[in-house]
């Protein structure tokens, strides 16, 4: 029984993650023949990517890099293959590729939160995501600068970790990049995030 069909059966059940691969795989085939289908990969991910993006560039940019994210996915859709990872990760690969186009934004934008000293209203959503996660009450501004003085590799690793919750072998993936690579990034950047906020922030 196929994914879809096991979904449809008990359609009460939470979709496992290996479930939703499948699905995913098999919505991708089938938009190469109709691309009609590509659109129940849009609306399964749309709202992870968007958080993912808002959360490094703000709310301002992040519906049309999100946008843009799926759109390069369609036109590259031939290209994935799914015996390399999952769909998700490739997706926010390509997100994170689009965020490096704008990457003085992204520094800009911490520098800005660091100067404002404030913490993030009700109304801030998921953009700010990532100073909920990682500091503590009052910590907005010394988490801000501190992200915005690690490299944009190291920073990719960490929000990639902190924002959409992935795996170091789906980071590696996302950044088509060495397992290895991951771990001594991300051991850097918690170096460098230590020594700025005097705590540990990531597990």
């Amino acid at each position: 029984m196929t994914a879809q069909a096991r979904t449809a059966a008990h359609p009460g059940e939470p979709v496992t993650a290996t479930a939703r691969q499948e699905q995913d795989a098999a919505d991708l085939t089938r938009s190469l023949r109709d691309p009609e289908h590509f659109t129940a990969i849009y609306d399964r991910h749309f709202t992870a990517v968007y958080r993912y993006v808002a959360g490094r560039l703000g709310p301002q940019v992040a519906d049309d890099l999100a946008a843009e994210t799926f759109l390069v996915a369609f036109r590259k859709r031939e290209a994935f293959d799914p015996r390399r990872g999952a769909l998700r990760p490739w997706l926010f690969g390509i997100a994170t590729n689009l965020v490096a186009q704008h990457k003085r934004d992204e520094t800009r934008r911490y520098k800005a939160l660091a100067r404002a000293g404030a913490e993030p209203s009700s109304t801030a959503g998921h953009e700010d995501r990532v100073v909920r996660l990682v500091a503590a009450e009052g910590m907005q501004p010394r988490l801000a600068r501190a992200l915005a003085s690690l490299s944009q590799a190291e920073r990719d690793v960490v929000l990639l970790v902190a924002l959409s919750g992935f795996a170091h072998d789906e980071v590696a993936q996302a950044l088509d990049i060495p397992y290895g690579t991951v771990g001594s990034r991300l051991s850097r950047a918690r170096k460098k995030l230590r020594a700025a906020l005097d705590l540990e922030v990531l597990p």
